[in-house]
């Protein structure tokens, strides 16, 4: 839609409307302006994340609960709404959860029981919310399952698909490609250019079941590691800001940081020696 939108031009001769109608959007989407949140829901949304990071199961009625705690009053729509806004979606067993779902492009998860024994072997893809004093940024990023190394990151405005893709294009670049790389069901992964990017490269598709806490765990790990020990201890003020120290902080992840999971190596030592 973003990039349908880009095509219409103001300096063109045909009219918005011809323009509009030519690449399918809709003329309203063109000239409409998107409101800032108030800073009440800015500061909502931060003490939401938060408590997402310790409590990852809870749903629009705890946090509602939770903000109640604090005496702060949110109903449950606009509660639902900042959730949806911010990407987080509580987890727990849903309906039907061994069916996939309708959506053409989902694919079924590719890790259990699977040995992944080398770098490039399995890549884990994500986005998560980083508040900002005046606002909010996403943060996309790929972590090398076998090594815990990041391997791509970038940061955004919007949960657009284009972040996604330009993060891993850049990692493959650098990098070379995985053999797997495993996602959500967001709309970012179910659709067609990621899908057809992916294929295209020979990448195989792996994506957690909906509702799961555990399959996509290693990049959830990560997003606790650089929120507790960055974001919501520096607090960054602007985009700019952030992008130094987040690229500091993946620096000091990569190349410092010993890691619990593989027997306290370093990422680096451990995605190098082993490549």
């Amino acid at each position: 839609m973003t990039d349908r939108l880009q095509m219409v031009d103001r300096q063109e001769g045909l009219s918005i409307r011809c323009q509009c109608n030519l690449v399918s959007v809709n003329r309203g989407s063109f000239y409409y302006q998107p409101v800032a949140e108030t800073e009440e829901n800015l500061r909502i949304m931060r003490l939401m994340d938060e408590y997402y990071m310790k409590h990852p199961t809870a749903g629009v009625i705890r946090m509602r609960d939770f903000l109640m705690t604090l005496g702060t009053i949110a109903n449950h729509k606009r509660v639902r709404r900042l959730l949806r806004l911010m990407g987080l979606m509580a987890i727990y067993p849903k309906k039907n959860l061994s069916r996939l779902g309708q959506a053409k492009y989902i694919k079924p998860y590719l890790l259990k029981g699977l040995t992944i024994d080398h770098p490039n072997h399995v890549w884990a893809i994500d986005i998560t919310y980083i508040p900002m004093p005046r606002g909010f940024l996403y943060l996309t990023a790929i972590i090398d399952v076998y090594s815990r190394y990041v391997v791509g990151w970038g940061i955004s405005n919007s949960l657009d698909a284009s972040c996604s893709m330009n993060v891993t294009k850049d990692a493959i670049l650098r990098h070379g490609k995985p053999e797997i790389i495993n996602s959500d069901q967001g709309s970012q992964f179910t659709c067609h250019d990621w899908i057809e990017y992916l294929e295209k490269e020979d990448i195989k598709i792996s994506m957690d079941g909906k509702g799961r806490c555990i399959d996509n765990i290693f990049i959830e790990r990560f997003w606790r590691s650089v929120k507790y020990d960055y974001v919501y201890i520096k607090v960054p003020s602007d985009g700019l800001e952030l992008y130094q120290g987040l690229k500091e902080y993946m620096d000091y992840y990569n190349n410092e940081l010993c890691h619990q999971g593989i027997n306290h190596q370093i990422p680096a030592n451990r995605y190098y020696q082993a490549a």
